[in-house]
């Protein structure tokens, strides 16, 4: 088993927010870190189960995460190759912050369209208020 750790430049800044948003913000991250909380993961299952990503763009954000310590990514020597992914103990203390923010989402869209309108997708947000 071969474990490789990157870590990327300390965010800049003083801001907490600015901080926060610099490690888990964007369109993918969040969702990425939400998948990968019942343990670990394959890319190409990733890949598969969030629509819309793009290969390019998954790879970016995994090691991304990965730099950040939220992620650990764990590269076995077999052929073919086969890397999984899972939450570090930092990745799994964000947990209430993204159920927060699914609550604020879920809330905010009653009241801007009446109704929840349209269901997350299964692989992030199901069964989220477990």
């Amino acid at each position: 088993m071969i474990l490789m750790i990157m870590q990327r430049s300390p965010p800049t800044g003083k801001c907490p927010i600015q901080i926060s948003l610099s490690v888990i913000g964007g369109k993918w991250k969040p969702i990425i870190l939400w998948f990968l909380r019942d343990g670990p993961v394959r890319f190409s299952e990733i890949q598969r189960k969030i629509p819309g990503i793009t290969q390019m763009m998954l790879t970016k954000q995994l090691r991304e995460l990965v730099a950040d310590g939220m992620l650990e990514r764990t590269a076995y020597p077999e052929v073919p190759p086969r890397v999984d992914y899972r939450i570090t103990d930092d990745g799994r203390s964000v947990f209430p912050v993204l159920m927060a923010l699914h609550e604020w989402g879920n809330e905010y869209q009653k009241r801007k369209n009446g109704s929840w309108s349209q269901k997350c997708a299964d692989t992030f947000c199901e069964d989220v208020t477990e």
